[in-house]
C-alpha cells in the first residue's frame, strides 16, 4: 500500500487507470462474495483519496463513487456500512475545484433507504440506520457549500432527506413513550457507548438547516409540515413542538419569519380540519413565535395576527354551528366534545396572541392593539347584528387584547389610548352584557396602570391605611393633562354608565373601583380629583333617586362603590377634614346600614331594604361638607356644586339595542332615511314608546 500509494502521488495521472482497474476487481469481487477482498480494495481506494489531492484525482473520484455505489447496493449490511464509511471519508474532502458533472441523485435515495431499514435483526437494523444518517450527513456537508451543487436543495431531494432524518428523530419519542409511558424520561436505549440514530439524525437536520439560505428555507421545512401531515403528528403534537424547536435554534435568525410564514400557511390549509388538529398547529405556531420574537420577526406581524384572527372566527362560528346542529337533534354528548374541542383552539389563539404580543416593542404593541380593536364587531355598524356569535367573537378578541397589553407601558396616555382605540373599547364597554364590560375594564387597567399597582387595589373594601399598600406614582405629565381634559369626561361618562347596569355582579363593582382608583393614581391632578368627585357624588345621587328602577343590589352596589372609593380618594390626597368627613359615614352605615358597605353587600346572604331612607342624611357623603374639605389652596372646590350629568350621544343607541325595531332604526339612520315613510314613521313611533316605558 505504501508502495501504491508513493507511485500514485509520484505519478497522478495514473490515478484514473488505477482506479479502474481497482473498480474491476472490487465489482467482480462483490459479485463472488469474496468480501475479503472487498475490504482490500476498498481500504485501497480510502488511502488513495485522502494521499492525493491533484488536479487529476477527478477521474479516480468517479471510479470511487462506482464502487462505494455498487456496495450501497448490495444486500450485505457490512457492506452497506463499508460503502458509506468510505463516502464520509470522502464527504470530509475539501476539493480544491468544482465539479461541474458529479450528481449524488442515487446516494440521496439510497442513504434514505437505509435510514428506513426493516432489517429482522435490532442490532444490525440500528447499525444500517446509523449508515444511512451517517450516509446523508455526508451528502449534505459535500453538497450545500458548492454553489454547483445547490440542485440538493430541490424538493426531490429534500423530500426523501428531511423525513429520513425526522422518522429517526422521532424513533427517541417512540421509545419514551414505550419505555417509560408517562413517568420521567429513563436511560437511552443506547447507551453504553452504542451510537444513538435519533441523536445522529437530530445532528445532520440541525447541520442541514444551519445550512439553508432564505431562497431554500420554503423546501426545508415544507417535507417537515407534510411528514406531520402525513404520520398524523399534530395531536398529540409533542413531536411537531420539538421539531419547530430544532428548526427554530438551528437556521438563521433572519428568516425566522420565513418559517412562521410557513406555519401560518399550513394552518390556512387545515382550516376546515379536526379541532385538535388545528389546536396542534397553533401551539407548534406559539413555539416558533415565542422563539422568534427573541430576534427579527419582520414584517409578518400584522399577517401573524391576521390569520389567527381568522381562525378564532371560524373556530367560534364552527362551535356555534355545533351548538345550532345539537340543538336539532344530534348526540348531546358528541355536540358537547366538539364544543370543548373548539374551546381548545381559540384558548391556543388567545395564548398564542399574547405571547406574541407581548413580546414586541411598545410601538408595535400599539399598532397591534389598534389592529385587533379593528376587527372586534361593534354594534352600531350595519354589518353586525346582535347574536350569540357576535358576542362570542367579542369575548375571544377581547380576551386577546387582555393578553396583548398586559405589561404595556406607554410613556402617555395617548400613546396607549388613542381616540381610534379608546371610542371602540368604550363603546363596548356599554353593551348589555356584563362579561363584555369586565373585559374592556380589565383591558383598561393594563394599559393605565403603568406602576403595577393593580394587585394592591385588587377587590373592593374600604381600606383603612391606604400608605401601607406603598403605591408607586409619578407626578402627572403635561400630555397626560392634555389627555384628560379631552378624553376624561369619555372615561368617566362610561364608568357612570356601567355602574347602573342591572347584570352587574360583584366583579363588575370590583373592577369599576380599581378603575376610579387608577385613574386618580396615574392621571389625576387636582382638576381631575375634583372631577372623580363630582363623579362619585353623582353615582350616589343616581343610586338614591333610583328613577330607572333598578334592583336594590344594584343601587347598595354603587354606594358600597362610592364609600370605597372615596375612602381611597380621601387617604391619596392627605386631606384631614375630607378623611373625617368620610370616616364618620362609613363609621355610621357601619352601625345602622352596612348593605351600603362593600364587606356586607356582597356577601351571599346580606339582607337588602326594600328602598334607601334618603332622609337619613348622615348616612351619605354630603357635597357641603366635601367643598369645605377642599376650600383650600390647589382645588376649585366650586365646581363641586356642578352636578355631573353624563352627555347623552348617539353611542347610546347604536350600542344598546334590545329588538328588533333598534336594528331596522339603526338602519334608516345609516341609509339617510332611504327607507318608506311608513317604516319610518313606524320606527320612530316604536322608539317614543320604548323610551316611555323605561
Amino acid at each position: 500500500m505504501e508502495k501504491l500509494t508513493f507511485f500514485a502521488v509520484s505519478a497522478p495521472e495514473k490515478l484514473d487507470r488505477i482506479g479502474e482497474y481497482l473498480a474491476e476487481r472490487l465489482s467482480r469481487d462483490v459479485v463472488r462474495h469474496r468480501y475479503g477482498y472487498v475490504v482490500i480494495a476498498m481500504e485501497a481506494l480510502d488511502q488513495l483519496l485522502m494521499a492525493c489531492h491533484s488536479q487529476s484525482i477527478k477521474p479516480f473520484v468517479e471510479s470511487f463513487l462506482h464502487m462505494v455505489a455498487k456496495l450501497l447496493e448490495s444486500k450485505e449490511p457490512d457492506l452497506q456500512v463499508l460503502g458509506t464509511n468510505s463516502f464520509v471519508k470522502f464527504a470530509n474532502i475539501e476539493e480544491d475545484t468544482p465539479s461541474y458533472h458529479r450528481r449524488y441523485d442515487f446516494f440521496v435515495s439510497q442513504f434514505s433507504a437505509m435510514c428506513h431499514s426493516t432489517h429482522e435483526d435490532p442490532e444490525t437494523r440500528t447499525r444500517i440506520r446509523i449508515a444511512g444518517i451517517k450516509g446523508l450527513q455526508g451528502v449534505v456537508r459535500k453538497t450545500v457549500n458548492d454553489e454547483l451543487q445547490a440542485i440538493i436543495w430541490e424538493p426531490q431531494h429534500m423530500d426523501k432527506l428531511i423525513p429520513s432524518m425526522l422518522f429517526n428523530i422521532g424513533l427517541q419519542l417512540i421509545v419514551k413513550r414505550l419505555v417509560c409511558g408517562s413517568a420521567p424520561p429513563s436511560p437511552s436505549p443506547w447507551a453504553g457507548g452504542e451510537e444513538n440514530p435519533a441523536a445522529l439524525a437530530e445532528s445532520c437536520f440541525r447541520e442541514l438547516l444551519g445550512r439553508a439560505a432564505y431562497g431554500n428555507m420554503n423546501n426545508a421545512v415544507r417535507p417537515v409540515l407534510v411528514h406531520l401531515d402525513n404520520h398524523r403528528l399534530w395531536d398529540p403534537n409533542e413531536f411537531a413542538v420539538s421539531c419547530f424547536r430544532i428548526i427554530m435554534y438551528s437556521i438563521q435568525a433572519q428568516h425566522s419569519h420565513h418559517v412562521i410564514q410557513q406555519v401560518l400557511n399550513h394552518l390556512d390549509t387545515h382550516s376546515k380540519n379536526t379541532p385538535r388538529v388545528r389546536a396542534g398547529i397553533v401551539q407548534v405556531l406559539l413555539e416558533t413565535v415565542a422563539i422568534a420574537a427573541k430576534g427579527s420577526i419582520g414584517p409578518t406581524v400584522l399577517e401573524v395576527f391576521n390569520t389567527l384572527l381568522k381562525h378564532l372566527r371560524m373556530s367560534v362560528d364552527f362551535e356555534l354551528g355545533e351548538g345550532s346542529r345539537r340543538n336539532s337533534g344530534t348526540s348531546l354528548s358528541s355536540g358537547r366534545g366538539k364544543e370543548n374541542e373548539e374551546r381548545i383552539v381559540q384558548n391556543a389563539i388567545i395564548q398564542t396572541i399574547g405571547f406574541f404580543g407581548g413580546n414586541l416593542p411598545d410601538y408595535q404593541r400599539a399598532e397591534v392593539m389598534m389592529f385587533i380593536m379593528g376587527k372586534v364587531p361593534v354594534y352600531g355598524t350595519p354589518c353586525h347584528t346582535l347574536d350569540t356569535g357576535t358576542k362570542r367573537i367579542q369575548t375571544m378578541l377581547l380576551s386577546s387584547l387582555i393578553m396583548v397589553t398586559s405589561g404595556f407601558k406607554c410613556k402617555t396616555m395617548s400613546a396607549g389610548l388613542p381616540a381610534a382605540f379608546l371610542e371602540p373599547l368604550c363603546s363596548i364597554s356599554l353593551m348589555e352584557d356584563s362579561e363584555l364590560r369586565q373585559l374592556v375594564l380589565e383591558i383598561l387597567h393594563n394599559i393605565i396602570d403603568r406602576h403595577d399597582n393593580r394587585a394592591k387595589l385588587r377587590g373592593i373594601r374600604i381600606i383603612p391605611n391606604v400608605a401601607a399598600l406603598k403605591i408607586k406614582r409619578e407626578k402627572i405629565s403635561k400630555q397626560d393633562v392634555v389627555f384628560m381634559k379631552k378624553h376624561g369626561q369619555q372615561l368617566y361618562r362610561h364608568i357612570y354608565l356601567g355602574s347602573k347596569e342591572e347584570d352587574n355582579v360583584q366583579k363588575n363593582f370590583e373592577l369599576l373601583f380599581t378603575a376610579l382608583a387608577l385613574l386618580t393614581i396615574e392621571l389625576a391632578n387636582e382638576e381631575v380629583v375634583i372631577d372623580l368627585i363630582r363623579l362619585s357624588l353623582a353615582l350616589q345621587d343616581m343610586a338614591l333617586a333610583n328613577e330607572e328602577n333598578m334592583p336594590m343590589f344594584i343601587c347598595c352596589g354603587i354606594m358600597a362603590l362610592v364609600a370605597a372609593y372615596l375612602n381611597f380618594l380621601s387617604q391619596m390626597i392627605a386631606n384631614p377634614a375630607f378623611c373625617q368627613h368620610v370616616s364618620k359615614v362609613i363609621e355610621l352605615r357601619n352601625m345602622d346600614a352596612p348593605y351600603l358597605l362593600p364587606e356586607h353587600v356582597f356577601r351571599e346572604k346580606c339582607v337588602l331594604p326594600e328602598s334607601l331612607d334618603r332622609e337619613d342624611s348622615g348616612m351619605y357623603f354630603q357635597t357641603t361638607d366635601i367643598a369645605d374639605a377642599l376650600s383650600g389652596p390647589g382645588y376649585n372646590a366650586e365646581r363641586l356644586g356642578v352636578a355631573y350629568v353624563p352627555q347623552v350621544t348617539d353611542e347610546d343607541r347604536l350600542t344598546r339595542r334590545k329588538s328588533f325595531v333598534d336594528t331596522i332604526s339603526l338602519q334608516v339612520d345609516i341609509l339617510s332615511n332611504s327607507l318608506p315613510d311608513q317604516v319610518q314613521t313606524q320606527v320612530w313611533k316604536s322608539r317614543r314608546e320604548r323610551r316611555g316605558g323605561r
